[in-house]
């Protein structure tokens, strides 16, 4: 028993990622799914497409591995964030598709919220703003919407979750129903300073609690997998929301050490330690992560379109057959023309939170092509997440905060990209030997419960730096 398996369930596909007994990764495997936008804004998973492929991925690799069920330790597990899932207690069928972080269709709703002056009340116990990316709202829209939801639910007959507590129901055959405390805090339901659900919020939101699952350490026994789901019972027991678990992967455990995660949206988290920091500037206050019934927080910084902006050009322009291609084209485009891309296909994030606002190109001339789309399309990063920081340097007094940027994620492989980052900011960027942070965050928490890895502080002198 001396490897872990991570998985990674993303926005796109999902992973799983078998570490040894040296946090080395032995094997991967990945499989992407549908994406279903059924209305401007909207977008969302079958739930089942996401249950499939996890299981299917982690078979995969636990063959390719060359290995037996028996030989993994535990399960850790990193999900897609914010995103919906409400399923029938008994039969565990979803009564709707997952409403996905991206969706903006609880944009009205959040509004009239915001005008009848409850925005605050739900800041001050959530850390969060009155906005469509968390889960609440879009679990209040299913409720409202599927006929008989609501009575249902009132009848015990329901159960919600993020993805992870969706996961993991279906992997213990339907025995658990929890989540840890970094997705917990996503919903816009729990009140991170009592550590525990909010009754004032799911009364203003009509959500009876006895949907919500039971709210775990990040590390912590989540249940086994069914016997015959892969061969032989296997613990789960690390959880995580996917920027959590990046920031933990990076070894951001010190006061002030920051980390942005490059994925389908780029997610920049600083360690605040055990104060949690409210902002002024429209930052998130979050939990980083939870041992042994402690918290300790971060300010996050979310944007909704990162690595997304280059599937645009992959899938929507057709300008690229495959990602890698961007770094070259933007490198051969014409340095005299000033293109610029507001990539808000669903909405702004931090620090503006604009829910209505969509995507622009400026500075078009006869001469701009693909190129110049392409160096626009990753600048767009770079600009996105300079407001994030400057943000946070607003925010945080601490002397040195945020002098260095961990970067990780799929963006983070292109030096073009992360060289136009660190000049804009005018501050370091680091790029760690292990990129897979998010599945080696999962992997840690996992691997530390059940006493393979070593503890925070050993783990974080095994970061290696691979360039700055």
């Amino acid at each position: 028993m001396s490897h872990i398996l991570a998985i990674d369930q993303g926005t796109t596909s999902s992973r799983a990622i078998l570490f040894d007994a040296d946090m080395r990764i032995v094997a991967s495997a990945q499989e992407e799914f549908p994406q279903h936008y059924p209305d401007s804004g909207w977008v969302e998973h079958d739930p089942l497409d996401l249950w499939s492929t996890v299981a299917g991925t982690c078979r995969e690799v636990i063959e390719r591995a060359g290995i037996t069920p028996r030989d993994v330790a535990a399960i850790g597990i990193t999900n897609q964030r914010e995103t919906t899932v409400v399923w029938d207690k008994a039969t565990g069928k979803p009564i709707h598709n997952a409403i996905v972080w991206q969706d903006r269709r609880t944009a009205d709703f959040c509004r009239d919220m915001r005008d009848a002056g409850h925005e605050a009340t739900i800041t001050a116990k959530t850390g969060l703003l009155m906005d469509p990316y968390f889960s609440s709202t879009k679990l209040k829209f299913i409720l409202d919407t599927v006929e008989g939801a609501r009575e249902r639910a009132e009848r015990g007959e329901l159960l919600f979750g993020t993805v992870d507590t969706w996961l993991i129901w279906r992997m213990t055959g339907g025995a658990q129903h929890v989540t840890d405390a970094t997705n917990a805090c996503r919903t816009m339901l729990y009140d991170i300073h009592k550590g525990a659900w909010s009754s004032t919020i799911c009364a203003l939101l009509d959500i009876p609690m006895n949907m919500l699952p039971q709210v775990c350490d990040s590390a912590a026994d989540f249940g086994e997998t069914r016997a015959d789901l892969f061969g032989h019972p296997i613990p789960i027991l690390g959880v995580a929301g996917d920027q959590q678990a990046a920031t933990i992967g990076q070894a951001c455990f010190g006061k002030g050490m920051l980390k942005s995660t490059y994925g389908t949206g780029c997610f920049a988290l600083l360690n605040t330690g055990d104060a949690p920091v409210t902002s002024n500037n429209r930052l998130l206050t979050t939990v980083a992560y939870q041992f042994n019934g402690t918290p300790t927080y971060a300010l996050e910084g979310s944007i909704f379109i990162a690595g997304a902006v280059v599937q645009w050009l992959r899938d929507g322009l057709k300008i690229i057959r495959e990602a890698k291609e961007t770094q070259p084209l933007a490198e051969t485009a014409d340095p005299l023309q000033q293109v610029l891309l507001v990539p808000a296909f669903t909405g702004l994030g931090a620090p503006y939170w604009n829910a209505e606002c969509r995507g622009a190109i400026y500075g078009l001339t006869r001469n701009s092509g693909p190129a110049e789309f392409a160096r626009a399309a990753l600048e767009s990063v770079g600009f996105q997440t300079r407001d994030l920081l400057e943000a946070m340097s607003a925010d945080w007094q601490a002397t040195g905060a945020g002098d260095v940027l961990r970067v990780d994620g799929g963006m983070s492989a292109s030096d073009w990209a992360m060289q136009f980052l660190s000049d804009i900011l005018g501050a370091p960027v680091d790029r760690p030997e292990i990129t897979e942070t998010t599945a080696l965050g999962a992997a840690w928490l996992a691997g530390m419960r059940a006493e393979i890895y070593p503890d925070a502080e050993g783990f974080a002198k095994s970061w290696r730096l691979e360039r700055r």
